[in-house]
């Protein structure tokens, strides 16, 4: 089938996944699909999570939870970043549990429910990262109203939870501390929640202390690896996306001509440039101009001078390279394609954004392996 541009997608990579963090973690996975499921499609990627054994699911915002209920995912979900002012109703109608960070959230949870249920809340700890999350300095006031919110039947604290910062062990350890203190503070002021979470895929795999009664699984659900020393494959996981187009149109050029904007590549002797129809406006970094690995065939080449919105060049010396050609962006390197990861250092950025960054332009297809 001839393609332009394509995401592959293959959910039994992700099923698979979950498995695995299943295996090693030995507790209750939180497949985290937001963003769309990192580029991977939410709810697609939430399906084959809930397959592979994950029994809830995390979300940024009650938007994106919505989302995977109008596309029949019925897991527990929580959304855990709100707009100022937000109100709650549609998500507790809808059952979505309620990341709540200050007492304003609090309120507009309990205020979303009615006769029929109580709204489900977890408790979001501020314990150094700097971003949301209850101050320590608030914890008596937040926990005392939730807990009285709770035995009247408006509530219903369902976590406690906060974020680390994947500095180094002893920052994670510190954050860890922090968090264990809040925790005992809200039990003696009768809170009492059955899960307690921390740990997304880094500590969840580097910091086993971390991982309590549940871990936030994002990127490893995905099969890329956290880690810049350890690659998915050491990990026990596989990745999902595999991009791919196919070649748009071959030329043969002499030394000394220039390649796309700004003649940043010019050629050094006669030699073939091949056109790839994928481009900024696709995901593909700018930044990767000129380092992007891409293969053509079975052949590993990198991009020759600027990316473009909608299509980069590669020069192919002197291999055969015809239009129709595949092309592979990246995939799994146990199959011979660039790694995600690649196009991360190419671009000085992450894995995370090389696959959550590719647009919507890019059709996704769903596969099996």
């Amino acid at each position: 089938m001839s393609v332009l541009r394509e995401a592959l997608i293959d959910v039994s990579a992700i099923e698979e996944n979950t498995r695995q963090m299943r295996r090693l973690t030995g507790v209750d996975v939180m497949a985290v699909v937001k963003a769309d499921g990192y580029g991977h499609g939410a709810v697609r990627s939430a399906a084959a999570a809930i397959a592979g054994g994950a029994t809830r699911l995390g979300v940024t915002d009650v938007t994106e939870a919505l989302a995977l209920r109008r596309g029949g995912i019925d897991a527990p979900i929580v959304a855990w970043l709100h707009a100022p002012g937000q109100t709650f109703s549609e998500a507790a109608a809808a059952g979505v549990e309620i990341g709540v960070s200050t007492m304003d959230q609090l309120q507009a949870a309990a205020a979303a429910a009615s006769s029929e249920y109580a709204v489900g809340v977890h408790l979001k700890l501020e314990t150094g990262l700097g971003r949301n999350g209850i101050p320590p300095a608030d914890y008596a006031a937040v926990f005392s109203e939730a807990a009285r919110l709770e035995r009247i039947g408006r509530l219903r604290i369902v976590g406690l939870f906060s974020h680390l910062s994947n500095t180094s062990p002893d920052d994670d350890r510190g954050a860890l501390a922090a968090f264990l203190e809040g925790v005992d503070e809200a039990a003696r002021l009768g809170i009492h929640p059955s899960l307690r979470h921390i740990a997304a895929t880094h500590a969840a795999i580097d910091l086993p202390e971390s991982r309590l009664d549940c871990v936030r699984i994002g990127i490893g659900l995905y099969g890329l690896s956290p880690f810049a020393d350890r690659t998915s494959s050491d990990l026990g996981l596989r990745p999902a996306m595999t991009l791919r187009s196919e070649v748009a149109a071959v030329r043969r050029v002499e030394a000394g001509h220039g390649v796309s904007y700004g003649y940043t590549y010019t050629t050094d002797r006669e030699t073939t440039l091949a056109l790839v129809p994928v481009g900024y406006a696709d995901g593909i970094p700018r930044q990767a101009s000129g380092t992007g690995p891409v293969v053509i065939g079975r052949q590993r080449f990198t991009v020759a001078g600027r990316v473009a919105m909608d299509q980069f060049v590669v020069d192919v010396g002197d291999t055969p390279v015809h239009v129709g050609d595949p092309v592979v962006l990246f995939g799994d390197p146990t199959l011979g394609a660039p790694g995600a990861e690649e196009w991360a250092d190419a671009a000085s950025t992450i894995n995370y954004e090389i696959v959550t960054r590719i647009g919507p332009r890019v059709p996704r297809r769903q596969v099996r392996s």
